[in-house]
């Protein structure tokens, strides 16, 4: 059976998606296909405001909206004085979903690897102004337990050391 170009390219993307192979994608073409003024028309506009209108901050890593700024920065209601330091946005969700952590989150956008992140990729060098701007007292690393996780950490604790600042990290 010959496909028709556009399904193919669409197959090709959904299967790039985490969790989605060749077998998933073509299912949910074929749904997506077959409801198309229900969940086609609707994600397609979606998306191209998610394209337009959201983005990640500059400063702390989260994602914000053109609109509204970021809730995270500009989160006027609490004053906290913890940051919690994460890899990337899943992450924050995650324990943003448990309601135990009641502070600001850094998100920094991956850790360093030998191949491919850099330090200079991510946003440490955001953290440590944000530290000393917004008179953070404790800093909690959570990067994961891998190499590249613990060397990110390691190098944050490098870059906070000559800040006022309690340093720790989650218990692995």
């Amino acid at each position: 059976m010959r496909y028709i170009n556009e399904i193919e390219e669409l197959i090709k993307l959904i299967s790039k998606l985490p969790g989605l192979g060749p077998k998933s994608a073509k299912r949910i073409v074929l749904k997506l296909i077959n409801n198309r003024d229900q969940l086609v028309k609707p994600m397609a506009s979606i998306l191209g405001q998610v394209y337009k209108n959201v983005m990640r901050c500059n400063s702390c890593g989260s994602l914000k909206s053109n609109s509204n700024g970021c809730m995270n920065c500009e989160n006027i209601q609490e004053k906290f004085d913890k940051i919690c330091v994460v890899e990337d946005i899943a992450d924050q969700w995650s324990i943003e979903n448990s309601n135990i952590f009641k502070g600001y989150f850094h998100i920094l956008g991956g850790t360093i690897s030998s191949v491919g992140t850099r330090k200079e990729d991510l946003l440490i060098d955001s953290l440590v102004r944000r530290v000393k701007k917004d008179k953070i007292e404790e800093v909690i690393i959570a990067t994961s337990a891998t190499v590249e996780g613990q060397t990110t950490a390691y190098y944050i604790q490098d870059s906070l050391k000559n800040c006022k600042v309690k340093i720790t990290k989650l218990a692995q």
